[in-house]
Parts: structure tokens; sequence; C-alpha cells
């Protein structure tokens, strides 16, 4: 008997600008979304910008209809939200066929418990990064951003992105990086030993010895230039990544 599987993807950062990355995951799905397949889970900015779930866009409604056909097979949708996408809301996710989970969850992975998260929140060395974090996911800054017409939202989204690239060009690669204390106190809090995120676009599978446990950080990769997925079966995980994803 064939073993089930389970996978996650991150960082697909979808945009109307890149079709490709659009027909990549089309292509994923086609291709991995099998019978013998629990769950799909994404770990955050999979849209490259999201304003409210009242801006869908004909991108947004063809990638719900992708996640139907997925969530139709009988196989479960999971959604953590990213630093791009932490609007999308339940009515997005309700037309997607897609369960939305909180930034942070421990999950039952073939009998090993793993927390699941997008990551951005162990970057801590980022400070000016994690204040607006802190102020974005607070319960009044997301409540008046959408209470703000869709012009306007556009606009202050265009302009948070043109300011982050221009910050990010002045930082050292470390500093866009998670750091060991913030890792281990994740650990730590949720009383697991292994972990699944993205946000970094460095795919990779980490150890870390503590107080005689091993502990396994996977880290997803984007799409723009790996196609980055990880495949969990009862026996194994696989962290797929290089070039862009054909297949």
């Amino acid at each position: 008997m064939a073993s089930r599987k389970t996978y996650f993807i991150s960082d697909l950062h979808l945009t109307e600008d890149r079709p490709d990355i659009t027909n990549a995951f089309k292509l994923f799905l086609e291709m991995h979304m099998t019978d013998d397949v629990d769950a799909l889970y994404i770990l955050g900015d999979f849209f490259e910008v999201w304003i409210g779930d009242d801006g869908h866009t004909a991108l947004t409604d063809e990638v719900a209809s992708l996640l139907n056909s997925v969530s139709d097979r009988a196989i479960q949708v999971f959604f953590t939200h990213g630093n791009r996408d932490f609007l999308l809301g339940k009515k997005y996710a309700k037309q997607a066929g897609m369960t939305l989970l909180p930034e942070q969850q421990v999950i039952d992975l073939y009998g090993t418990p793993t927390v699941i998260l997008h990551g951005d929140e162990m970057c801590t060395q980022d400070i000016a990064y994690q204040k607006f974090r802190k102020k974005s996911r607070g319960w009044w800054w997301p409540k008046l951003m959408l209470a703000m017409p869709l012009s306007y939202r556009r606009k202050v989204a265009k302009q948070a992105r043109q300011k982050s690239i221009e910050s990010q060009k002045g930082k050292p690669l470390d500093i866009l990086d998670v750091t060991t204390d913030a890792v281990l106190d994740m650990f730590a809090k949720h009383n697991v030993k292994h972990m699944i995120h993205g946000h970094t676009h460095r795919p990779n599978v980490h150890t870390i010895e503590k107080d005689g446990d091993t502990l396994t950080r996977t880290v997803l990769g984007d799409w723009y230039s790996q196609s980055s997925y990880l495949v969990v079966t009862e026996d194994e995980q696989t962290l797929h990544q290089g070039k862009p994803f054909t297949g």
C-alpha cells in the first residue's frame, strides 16, 4: 500500500505580472495532487500582495478555482498568513475552499508533532520590520486599512512594496534571516522537535542539538527562482528545490 503524502509550499508571490508562476502552480497541482495526498499546506506569501478580500481579480478567482479543484478531491487545503498576504480573510478562504490557520500551528504530521508558520516573526534582527509587523497584526491597523477605499489600499501597498525593496538593499543578508535564539524560542514555546516555515527563500533542512534532543527545521524556498516544495510521508520527508518548476 502506497504511503500517504502531505505537501507544503510557500512564497509563490503570485501576481498578474508573473503568469509563469501561476502556470507553474497549476502544473504542480496537476502532477502532485493525487489520490494518495492528505493535505496541502500553503505557508504564506502565496500572493505578492493582498489588499483585502474585496480586491478580487481574474488571478485571485483563477487561483480559487484551482484550489477548489484540490479540495474537491478530498484533499484538505490549509493556509497560513505571510507578511504579504496577512489581510487574506475568511471570505476568500471560503471561496478557495481552504482553511485558515493561526500564525503558528502545531500539527500531527504522521505521528510527529510539528510547528508550521511563515517564519517572519523569527527574523528578530530586522528591528524596523518587527515594529511594523507588530502594528500590522494588531487589532486596529487591519480594521482601519480594510475600511479604506480599494484605490487607497492599492496605493499604500505599492508604496510599502517600494519602501521594502529600498530598505532591503541596505541591509546585510543575515539581518533578513531568522536568528538562532528566535528559532530555539519557537521550538520551546510549542514543545516540539520539528518545524517547517518559509519566508527567507533559503531552502534547507537544519538540525540543532539542544539538551540531548535533535531539533529539525525545514525551510521552504520561493517559486521565482526555485519552485520549492516539501513532501512528507509516513516514512520520510523530501525537500525539492532547484530550477523554476517545470514538473
